[in-house]
């Protein structure tokens, strides 16, 4: 069963890790992007600059809303395998309770520290575009 606990426990840490690569990598790109434009190359179409500069960021919202949730999936996992040891082993051992607790407990760790700097990112890129897009407006309004 040891290779049970172990695929919980890195699988939900991997997809987790991914996820922040990912929302990273999108966040430098489109931080990037931004920094780069040129509003007037956009002269008579506010449409195509605002799917041009909005593109990519629902992955960041998306990994930031949901990566609490995957946290919480890992530490419910691992509390169902405390809880089966407990079981199969027929006594309590409260050192062995507090361990699976505590190591099940870093998937709901690991999912805010996911979560809460891609919501950063989010936030801090989506000002940008409502910036770009005033720009757009005072320059074509």
């Amino acid at each position: 069963m040891a290779w049970l606990s172990f695929a919980i426990d890195y699988g939900i840490i991997g997809l987790l890790l991914l996820l922040s690569v990912i929302s990273l990598s999108v966040f430098i790109e489109r931080w990037f992007f931004l920094k780069r434009l040129d509003v007037k190359k956009y002269g008579g179409s506010r449409r195509v600059l605002e799917i041009e500069i909005t593109r990519k960021l629902g992955i960041i919202a998306s990994i930031g809303s949901n990566a609490p949730y995957i946290g919480l999936l890992g530490t419910v996992l691992g509390i169902m395998f405390t809880f089966y040891s407990i079981g199969v082993e027929g006594y309590l051992n409260a050192t062995g309770i507090m361990v699976g607790l505590a190591l099940a407990l870093k998937a709901t760790a690991i999912g805010l520290v996911v979560a809460i700097p891609s919501i950063v990112f989010y936030n801090t890129l989506l000002r940008r575009v409502k910036v770009i897009l005033l720009e757009w407006d005072d320059i074509h309004g």
